[in-house]
């Protein structure tokens, strides 16, 4: 079987087209099974694909440094509960044939040549209903997972990998993904108009559920669905799209805080101002110090890297290089159809131990304050707490906040009108990412525990 088509074939196959689209919509729709979705900035090297393996092939094979626009580092996982398998077993009957997972009204996976169970140096196409394909390399194999390098072609430049592990009677399945669109075109697809995009999520979130009926089980809780992207400018030491952007963050240098600092006790709701303070319960860990790689650090590193607003909402710009006290931040803010940037200056982070009524406590936080310019005057306080004598770990949010008096007349006026409620919706926003992006880290630790655990 050849990677690429014949012209009556494709031709065939582009005719076939809004028909899967449009069956694929439909299921979308109306898929049952639960998606949770979330968006982080990645950072390199920490969201680079593994290194290609020696002794395999690297003919046609694309890497993330062929492709363009940003890196996407996307885990697709599940909790697959009921089943009786072993991960081996279940990693053996998905190589026996990769098609029986496939969402069959839109794709399906193709051995180029042979019958034989998936091994490595395989080569597959991803046959879609539309005039491209996928064709990938088997470049990586284990009893427990298998990994795909995409070839010239494809849509996209990565890898992908597939794996299972078994953890409290119960195995989990994840679906990894490092990739970058294949050329400008796949590009704008995916990052502008957002249709392969959405594509793309509907295939793998179905082939997540025809791997738990395939391990005769049922997926728990749905599937977790975490990115981390890596904008081309991040990947060079910075974090400005474009050099628009980057002056504009630049400007901010010269820009002073637009409220009296000295005076923050001073500032209650009887003085106009507003005082909000928000805790959200984060998952427990045994009382004493933190644990390595457990809630409280994992939660720090979220904290740490503005991790906590909604990219889709509010994406941070700054240098990565600069003091992180002190730190200028650009915050490019979307609001129905308006895009607008505003600046804020990161202040003190801190990291203590004390007692509070007799309970010792450790706490991690920092706070940044508006620039002239913003629609708000005020300090924003991010932090995380553990409590040493139980093991309760704790995201808190504090905010002293007010509408701007000066900057832009538009902004001020439309925040005056539905600021508010949009502010504290942002507040419960960051507070429930807090809890549900600490969970999925601590599900990946636990996956990462697990895996070396079977290989040791």
């Amino acid at each position: 079987m050849p990677r690429r088509l014949s012209f009556r074939r494709r031709w065939a196959t582009a005719v076939r087209w809004p028909f899967g689209v449009g069956l694929a919509a439909w299921r979308y729709m109306w898929r049952v099974t639960a998606v949770h979705r979330w968006e982080m900035a990645g950072s390199l090297p920490a969201d680079s694909p593994p290194p290609l393996p020696d002794g395999v092939s690297r003919e046609d094979v694309l890497t993330p440094g062929d492709g363009v626009g940003p890196l996407v580092h996307r885990i697709y996982r599940t909790r697959i509960v009921g089943s009786a398998l072993s991960p081996e077993t279940l990693m053996e009957r998905l190589r026996q044939d990769l098609d029986q997972v496939a969402p069959s009204e839109f794709a399906s996976f193709q051995k180029v040549e042979g019958h034989a169970p998936l091994a490595l140096g395989d080569e597959y196409v991803v046959r879609m209903p539309g005039p491209w394909d996928g064709p990938v390399r088997v470049i990586a194999a284990t009893p427990t997972s298998f990994r795909l390098g995409t070839l010239a072609g494809h849509l996209e430049a990565g890898q992908i990998e597939f794996r299972a592990g078994a953890e409290h009677r119960a195995l989990h399945f994840e679906i990894e993904s490092w990739a970058r669109s294949a050329d400008r075109f796949s590009d704008a697809l995916y990052s502008h108009l957002r249709l392969a995009k959405e594509v793309q999520l509907h295939m793998w979130v179905s082939v997540v559920g025809k791997v738990a009926a395939l391990a005769h089980g049922r997926s728990e809780g749905g599937v977790v669905v975490t990115t981390r992207r890596v904008d081309p400018a991040a990947e060079e030491g910075g974090q400005a799209p474009n050099r628009r952007v980057a002056r504009r963050l630049a400007a901010l240098a010269e820009r002073p805080v637009n409220f009296d600092t000295s005076r923050l006790d001073e500032y209650t709701p009887e003085t106009g101002w507003h005082r909000d303070d928000m805790i959200e319960p984060l998952p427990r860990e045994a009382p004493g110090p933190p644990r390595p790689r457990g809630s409280w650090e994992l939660a720090r590193q979220l904290v740490m890297g503005y991790q906590l607003a909604d990219p889709y909402q509010v994406r941070a710009v700054y240098d990565g290089d600069s003091p992180f006290e002190g730190r200028d931040m650009l915050l490019r803010i979307r609001f129905a159809v308006l895009r607008f940037g505003v600046g804020v200056r990161i202040g003190e982070s801190y990291d203590v131990s004390q007692d509070l009524d007799g309970r010792p406590v450790r706490i991690y936080g920092w706070f940044y304050d508006t620039l002239e310019g913003h629609f708000e005057e005020g300090r924003m306080h991010y932090e995380v707490w553990k409590w040493l004598d139980s093991g309760d770990v704790e995201f808190r949010l504090h905010a002293v906040s007010r509408p701007a008096r000066g900057g832009p007349w538009v902004l001020r006026t439309g925040f005056r009108l539905v600021g508010r409620v949009n502010q504290l919706q942002f507040y419960r926003r960051v507070c429930r990412r807090a809890r549900r992006l600490t969970e999925a880290q601590l599900e990946v630790e636990r996956a990462v525990a697990a895996a070396a655990g079977g290989s040791s």
